[in-house]
């Protein structure tokens, strides 16, 4: 339900400290750790993961909309406390083609996304296209126009659905850290000018009113600004209060909150700085994936030590060979010799292995992990040795032994480190 996104800018407005996390889930397992608890949440699917084409996931929206709710049915979540969002939305996915055709695509991805249910639509139209100067920055009115034309299309889909065109949110803007992460780790982290936020504001509320969208723009609640957070393969840029200080002091003169792309691996304590400033809504997405793999692969090894080779899932093998068939997903992301593309493609902070887990072969590898691990049963002594911040909560009995619960445990982890920086959780973050 969009007001509860409204409440979060009143409470802003009024001084409070308050946020949201915008989880970009990219695997079942991660919806599945999200929707443990009973506190709004807000689960948004990208423009490239999921499109009325399918996207790199197969899902259309309609598709991921019923995925996220039957596990939303399964796990007992209050359907009122959920919140879909679609990021990106624009002509990212087809910014090879004419402009004229990658918009109409944008348009009927965004009219998808409004049929399917999706609330949250943060509208993005900023790349160049097919036939726009790459050699020139794109026009800030020609985004602002095609920013304008995508919301007209959602607002007409919705008519179109009989869906209450005031449920629909916007965020605009799309000053993000680069997509994958960035790849020097010396480089200064951009932080977007007072001026620029100004600008994008002044030129998209006029392109709305010239084409009658004065109540959609109403509706308008964040725009997407940099705070010079980023991290790569193997370095985090930490959020710094003080550079960040103009764009917090903005903030404060108007009726929108920000949003922060890529505020993955900050410190708890930096996110809740992040929520003071202003940032109420901090997308998350490749630190969850990159936990899942970590637990898996941490069951990986306790499978090694369990089980003869021919028993075994072969999981992080499996993931491998996948990778290194295809390595569209990766290989521009990387860099170094063999050893180090090796070691990037297993634990880069970048994820890329998030890419591959739905592939049929990794699907069935994963399985066969789990059964393994099922049927077996978990030592405890291999337990406290490949998870040992998991150890003390299973000595205690408070959590179960399983490969299922530690799964879902460890992405919990980063989840609480969001709810305690977003006001949700009055518990302290305690691994820092």
């Amino acid at each position: 339900m969009s007001h509860l996104l409204d409440e979060i800018v009143r409470a802003q407005k009024r001084g409070e400290a308050r946020g949201n996390p915008s989880i970009m889930p990219a695997h079942s397992w991660v919806l599945r750790a999200a929707l443990r608890g009973e506190s709004p949440i807000l689960i948004e699917s990208t423009c490239n993961q999921v499109n009325q084409l399918g996207g790199y996931t197969g899902m259309t929206p309609a598709d991921f909309v019923c995925l996220v709710h039957d596990l939303v049915a399964k796990n007992g979540f209050p359907v009122e406390n959920l919140i879909l969002g679609g990021d990106h939305l624009g002509p990212s996915p087809w910014q090879h083609l004419r402009a004229e055709q990658a918009v109409t695509l944008a348009r009927e991805m965004v009219r998808a996304y409004v049929q399917a249910g999706y609330t949250k639509l943060h509208l993005d139209a900023s790349m160049s296209l097919g036939n726009d100067d790459p050699q020139r920055p794109l026009d800030p009115e020609i985004v602002a126009q095609r920013t304008a034309d995508l919301a007209r299309a959602a607002e007409k889909a919705a008519e179109e659905a009989g869906r209450p065109v005031q449920e629909l949110r916007y965020v605009i803007g799309t000053d993000v850290p680069p997509p994958g992460g960035a790849t020097d780790s010396k480089c200064d982290a951009h932080i977007t000018p007072v001026e620029d936020v100004r600008r994008t504001i002044e030129v998209i509320h006029a392109a709305f009113l010239a084409i009658g969208l004065e109540a959609a723009w109403e509706r308008v609640i964040a725009v997407v600004v940099q705070p010079g957070i980023e991290f790569g393969d193997d370095f985090v840029l930490d959020y710094n209060v003080e550079v960040a200080r103009d764009l917090a002091h903005l903030c404060e003169t108007m009726p929108f909150v920000y949003e922060a792309h890529s505020t993955d691996y900050q410190r708890p304590q930096n996110l809740r700085a992040l929520v003071r400033d202003h940032f109420a809504i901090l997308k998350v997405g490749p630190a969850l994936t990159f936990t899942f793999r970590q637990a898996v692969f941490a069951l990986a090894m306790i499978e090694q030590e369990l089980f003869p080779p021919e028993e075994r899932s072969r999981l992080i093998e499996t993931l491998e060979s996948a990778m290194l068939r295809d390595s569209s997903h990766w290989q521009k992301y990387y860099q170094g010799d063999p050893h180090e593309l090796a070691l990037a493609r297993k634990y880069s902070m970048s994820d890329r292995i998030r890419y591959y887990w739905q592939r049929p072969e990794v699907r069935a590898a994963l399985k066969k992990l789990l059964d393994n691990l099922n049927r077996k049963g978990l030592p405890l002594t291999l337990v406290h040795q490949f998870l040992p911040d998991l150890w003390p909560k299973i000595r205690a009995g408070q959590i179960p032994c399983s490969a299922d619960t530690i799964i879902l445990e460890r992405i919990g982890q980063v989840l609480e480190d969001y709810a305690w920086a977003c006001g949700l959780d009055s518990s302290p973050a305690q691994r820092w």
